[in-house]
């Protein structure tokens, strides 16, 4: 099956996120998309299932012009699309997951779960998936989640597979895994589309590259003949710095002291298991850790947003443990949540309201108990300048930008303020590498300031550059632990503890 997109053109009012895009996805390849935050690569692909109805342009199957008039007619056409975020209901099985929609019915139109069973097993022998058809998600780690997700695409007779950021999660061990399964796709003739922000992976698993910019092709060609460099240069405009540039660590006093943390979970299981760990002024401790381990409860905790059943956690010497969100703010502690969308934005507001969401009352932006917006508008300006926040103007609300800006958004407004100590969840998460580096640079100024850094991260390379000291979370235990003052540190061995070896 070939798809060709021909002079896709998408706008939103005055802005064009699609401009006249021509590309091919072909069988029996892996097509990689790259493209830096408001690009239009989600745009695109929307365009593509069917969610999005394109201005301009066609869409053709195997040269035969066609009109999606939704998703579902997309589907039929044999597109389907592996969502960054997973769309499982933990209470299921795999099958029931799979099935969820597309229930086989026999005698009397019942449900017959066990021919849904025996589909499942058959495309996991088909494309060496290896996922029980009875086991529960919620007991499942990630890159078995994933698995079924390609599973219910398949499950749908799906020839052309989208892949949204699909290692965004994984192990360097699952991601290997991961490659394997689309090597098996590939060879049963599967045209993939692979959108990913690690040049690495788009270098090492891709066929094609197209890049988009500003919501136009600006690059194509073969990853044999393209590096790193040269794509970041394509997808940003400009040439782009990987390596990480840090002073020798020169940690002072405790800033943040956390003693036998034990969190539970909104269902009472334990999260953090009697976790211990302090961040120095003028460091930065990274947690490692395969999302799910523990990381988001120990990160609610230290912010206020959940309680601790136990344990103390210390700031600055003073015991904050039963402190409100609001005083551990105004102590100096500033927070980049891991869900910008539930837990640093409210997309109906400005951007401008949400850049003085969490400090509205500051004597820098208020007087008395009224906001001076004149204030708010130029300073929300020059952040939106200082991080590239791509938007119309300060007035946008916030759930018109792209996910990638609306990250931007949430660690401008952190890293914009006086902080003593960051607690960092996910903070380039869907970012492009330009942004990246931008990013990367104001951690460092901020430790070099003498600020402290508690970064928590699914992108191992990304704690690796940054982190003076590297923890790793499992099962909500803190498993292992690296200086890397004392030499470089594995990444395979970071990677296995990830996956619960270190127990």
């Amino acid at each position: 099956m070939q798809v060709e997109l021909r002079g896709i053109t998408k706008r939103f009012g005055e802005i064009v996120a699609n401009d006249s895009i021509d590309l091919t996805i072909r069988e029996g390849e892996v097509l990689g998309l790259l493209g830096e935050n408001g690009a239009g690569k989600s745009t695109l692909m929307n365009v593509l299932c069917g969610l999005y109805s394109p201005d301009a342009g066609e869409i053709l199957i195997n040269g035969e012009p066609t009109v999606f008039r939704g998703p579902a007619d997309a589907i039929q056409a044999g597109i389907g699309m592996v969502h960054q975020h997973f769309m499982l209901v933990p209470v299921f099985s795999v099958t029931e997951n799979v099935v969820l929609g597309v229930e086989p019915t026999g005698l009397l139109d019942h449900l017959d779960l066990e021919k849904g069973r025996r589909e499942v097993r058959e495309i996991n022998e088909a494309y060496g998936l290896h996922v029980d058809p009875d086991g529960l998600i919620e007991t499942l780690p990630v890159g078995v989640q994933q698995r079924v997700e390609i599973i219910k695409v398949l499950f749908r007779s799906a020839d052309v597979l989208i892949l949204d950021e699909p290692t965004a999660v994984l192990t360097p061990q699952e991601v290997e895994e991961f490659f394997q399964i689309i090597d098996y796709l590939r060879d049963a003739g599967k045209a993939l589309v692979f959108i990913t922000h690690k040049l690495n992976e788009i270098l090492e698993i891709s066929d094609r590259i197209s890049v988009l910019r500003r919501g136009k092709i600006v690059g194509e060609g073969d990853p044999a003949e393209l590096t790193r460099p040269k794509l970041a240069e394509m997808m940003v405009g400009r040439p782009v710095t990987f390596d990480v540039a840090k002073a020798p660590v020169d940690p002072g006093p405790v800033l943040l002291d956390v003693q036998d943390l034990t969190v539970l979970r909104d269902n009472d299981e334990i999260a953090v298991d009697q976790v211990s760990l302090n961040v120095r002024s003028g460091e930065i401790v990274g947690i490692a850790g395969v999302q799910g381990n523990g990381q988001s409860a120990l990160i609610e905790t230290l912010t206020g947003l959940r309680r601790a059943a136990h344990g103390t956690v210390r700031f600055d010497g003073h015991d904050i443990t039963r402190v409100s969100v609001r005083k551990r703010h105004t102590m100096g502690i500033a927070h980049i949540p891991e869900d910008r969308q539930r837990a640093g934005l409210i997309g109906k507001f400005s951007v401008a309201e949400n850049m003085v969401l969490n400090n509205y009352y500051s004597s820098r932006f208020s007087s008395g108990p009224q906001v001076n917006w004149s204030t708010v508008h130029k300073s929300t300006a020059r952040a939106v300048q200082d991080f590239d926040v791509r938007t119309p103007s300060v007035f946008e609300p916030v759930a018109h930008l792209s996910g990638g800006n609306q990250q931007k958004l949430v660690v401008a407004r952190e890293l914009s303020r006086e902080a003593r100590l960051i607690i960092a969840g996910q903070p380039t998460r869907g970012l492009d590498v330009g942004s990246i580096e931008y990013i990367h640079e104001r951690l460092i100024e901020s430790r070099e300031q003498g600020c402290g850094v508690l970064l928590i991260s699914s992108e191992l390379d990304e704690i690796m550059a940054l982190a003076d000291r590297i923890l790793v979370m499992f099962k909500g235990h803190v498993v292992a632990e690296y200086d890397t003052a004392e030499g470089p540190v594995n990444k395979s061995s970071i990677g296995l503890a990830m996956a619960g070896a270190a127990l």
